[in-house]
């Protein structure tokens, strides 16, 4: 619609007027509805921190910038001052502020940014690396005792891998130490200790290996605390010893490692056995021996000396034992022709008193055939006897049978059934007459009809009674409405 020079404002159609704190009140439950807690990361510059202990500023970046405030209550938790231009790590709030009707974030907790990502980074990686087992105990491989290879993984410019000569030097000079060089800190440092570590794995060169390298903030440890060199020393199959900074640092790759050396000069300590201490052991253990050799050699001898005197001339014992088995033999070339004489004269008996046993043989031959003919006539009599009881029970099975009177009862059972099946029908079907009529007589008086000719049903919504008069009721009190379909819980609101 076209307006002319006289229409004004005020005469237009309005449908509704806002107010402005109205206005800024819902843009503000707009705003808190619609962003949950959330994380941004900014600059911080024109700083204000008033006696009543609050702190507001503007967060900015190259491209935009924000108010926010930070209320006394929550800024009690902060470790640190905050100065202009330091770059902060905030957990916010997005809000309005209704007295300026400005946008702005509410602060509920502030972090450098720098060390404060780096350590959410490395709680994630190692609560994950964690859950899949990367630290358990059961993976830890053990320590060879007397190692003849020793492989470093560290900066060959570094303090860290002269510490390690030098142990090693003084405690285990015949060691072996292949240095496998990589950059410890700065952009691709985690990709080389990573590969240099596969490497020593692939090789097999090295009986221990020490990844490390000397102190330093957790930005400069941050290459041991990469995924890669985790998962690198957790597939390698020479054991690791980590040695990364000092005693109070620890990261990702001391977890995963087999063993964990707070220094790089304890993990050297650890990789190989003290020489002086094996010096004084060996020389302990030859003095312990040279008493025993003597001690053992003194026993020795005296019980040679015992044996010598207690020993009698061999020559004369070859002489008495020589004197005895001719005496023996003696003994036994007698012993035996007496006992032939005696077998002999056995034999000549029995032969006189044994007689040939051909006759023996045939008559037992006669009796067997006897016997033999015996049998059979007695079995064919038992046969005989046998088959004629049989047919004699086999003729009274006949006659006494049962299948006839089976079949009898069969056809009586099955002329009871037809009149079992009679009587159960007219008995259903006299019930079924009855419960019609009941059922009619029931819908006669039943008050659903009435409910489906239109009416209700009030009750009590406590105690289930039927409501017949408006006494009987309360103004507020439930009630319940039955329909002829469904019911309506309602209140009474006057009478």
């Amino acid at each position: 619609m076209a307006l002319d020079s006289n229409t004004t404002l005020a005469s237009r159609p309005v449908k509704e007027v806002y107010a402005v704190s109205r206005l800024v009140r819902e843009a503000r439950g707009v705003l808190e509805g619609s962003f949950p807690l959330i994380w941004v990361e900014g600059e911080i510059s024109n700083l204000a921190m008033p006696a009543s202990g609050h702190i507001y500023f503007t967060l900015k970046d190259e491209a935009a910038q924000v108010r926010c405030a930070m209320f006394r209550n929550r800024n009690r938790n902060v470790r640190f001052t905050p100065k202009n231009g330091m770059q902060v790590l905030l957990r916010v709030r997005v809000t309005l502020y209704e007295g300026r009707g400005e946008f702005q974030l509410v602060v509920e907790h502030m972090e450098e940014a720098g060390s404060g990502a780096l350590q959410r980074a490395y709680d994630a990686l190692k609560h994950r690396l964690g859950e899949e087992g990367l630290f358990d105990q059961a993976h830890k491989k053990d320590l060879p005792a007397v190692p003849d290879s020793i492989g470093v993984v560290s900066s060959p410019d570094g303090a860290a891998v002269h510490d390690i000569l030098t142990v090693l030097n003084r405690r285990f000079p015949a060691a072996n130490v292949i240095l496998y060089p990589v950059a410890v800190q700065g952009g691709d440092s985690a990709k080389q200790i990573a590969n240099a570590i596969s490497v020593a794995g692939e090789r097999q060169e090295c009986d221990v290996l020490i990844v490390g390298r000397g102190g330093g903030s957790l930005e400069d440890l941050w290459s041991f605390n990469d995924e890669g060199v985790a998962r690198a020393i957790f597939t390698c199959e020479i054991p690791v010893i980590s040695a990364v900074g000092h005693e109070v640092d620890f990261t990702i790759a001391d977890f995963v490692a087999d063993v964990r050396a707070p220094t790089p000069s304890a993990a050297a300590e650890l990789a190989v056995p003290d020489v002086t201490q094996w010096f004084a052991k060996v020389q302990s253990n030859a003095r312990r021996l040279n008493l025993l050799m003597k001690h053992r050699l003194n026993d020795e001898q005296r019980h040679l000396m015992g044996l010598q005197q207690r020993l009698p001339q061999p020559l004369t014992m070859l002489n008495q034992q020589m004197q005895r088995l001719d005496s023996l033999s003696q003994q036994l070339n007698r012993n035996w022709l007496q006992i032939v004489k005696t077998k002999r004269q056995q034999v000549d008996y029995w032969s006189i008193r044994l007689k040939h046993p051909q006759t023996k043989i045939e008559a037992n031959q006669y009796q067997l055939n006897h016997l033999k003919g015996r049998l059979q006539q007695c079995m064919a009599q038992g046969l005989a006897q046998a088959d004629s009881q049989n047919k004699a029970l086999f003729q009274r099975l006949q006659f006494n049978s049962p299948l006839p009177r089976i079949i009898q009862k069969q056809a009586s059972v099955g002329l009871l059934r037809k009149q079992l099946d009679n009587a159960i029908q007219k008995i259903i079907e006299k019930n079924k007459a009855g419960l019609s009529q009941k059922r009619r007589t029931l819908a006669a008086v039943s008050p659903l009809n009435t409910l489906e000719r239109g009416y209700s049903l009030a009750t009590d919504a406590k105690t289930g009674q039927v409501i017949r008069h408006a006494d009987d009721v309360d103004v507020d009190q439930a009630i319940i409405v039955r329909l002829q379909n469904g019911q309506l819980r309602c209140q009474v609101k006057g009478k």
